[in-house]
């Protein structure tokens, strides 16, 4: 069984831990704990590493965000992989701070690399860990907000919380997602 991993984000240390990057921090850590390491191939940042029988094909598209879907089209092609062994790894503003909610699909929720996903794979049929990254801005400030740091009573909780995803798709790839649903969003 294999499975197709997306840590969304932008490339460039302009963009390095900012809260739109959560998808690539999260990304690391998983091939960082698996003892992976990434390799520029085409369209992305690709690992490969296995956990209890399963293989990881993990990616961090170099697309930039909003045409995420141009890499992860070509690497579920390439890989032959189904939409449902795909989970890609996301920030989202609807959710406060740290929380973390696995969906099986859904909309793209206004997230431009979601909506590029969505527009060149084939739909929502994908599931996604949303990272709570909260809506704390200014009104006409998202995008200031998004591609700034976290905020510093925040970055002590990272760790913990990146770990915690890490987890969570081990989980995923192994008892399945309905079972990690149940332990992890709630």
């Amino acid at each position: 069984m294999k499975y197709l991993i997306v840590g969304l984000g932008n490339i460039g240390p302009e963009y390095a831990n900012t809260r739109h990057n959560i998808g690539f921090n999260i990304a690391d850590e998983l091939v960082g704990q698996l003892g992976g390491s990434f390799s520029n191939l085409r369209l992305a940042y690709y690992s490969e590493v296995s956990f209890k029988g399963k293989k990881l094909h993990v990616i961090k598209p170099t697309t930039f965000m909003n045409l995420s879907g141009k890499a992860v089209s070509y690497w579920m092609r390439e890989l032959k992989i189904a939409p449902e062994n795909v989970l890609v790894l996301v920030d989202d503003l609807a959710l406060p701070f740290g929380k973390l909610r696995l969906k099986l699909q859904g909309s793209s929720a206004g997230h431009n690399g979601l909506k590029s996903i969505e527009d060149l794979c084939g739909g929502q049929n994908y599931a996604r860990l949303r990272f709570g990254i909260d809506d704390n801005f200014p009104k006409g400030r998202q995008v200031d907000y998004v591609l700034a740091p976290f905020d510093k009573d925040e970055q002590p909780e990272l760790p913990g919380l990146i770990d915690k995803c890490a987890e969570l798709i081990k989980s995923f790839v192994t008892v399945g997602p309905a079972q990690t649903m149940t332990f992890f969003n709630k």
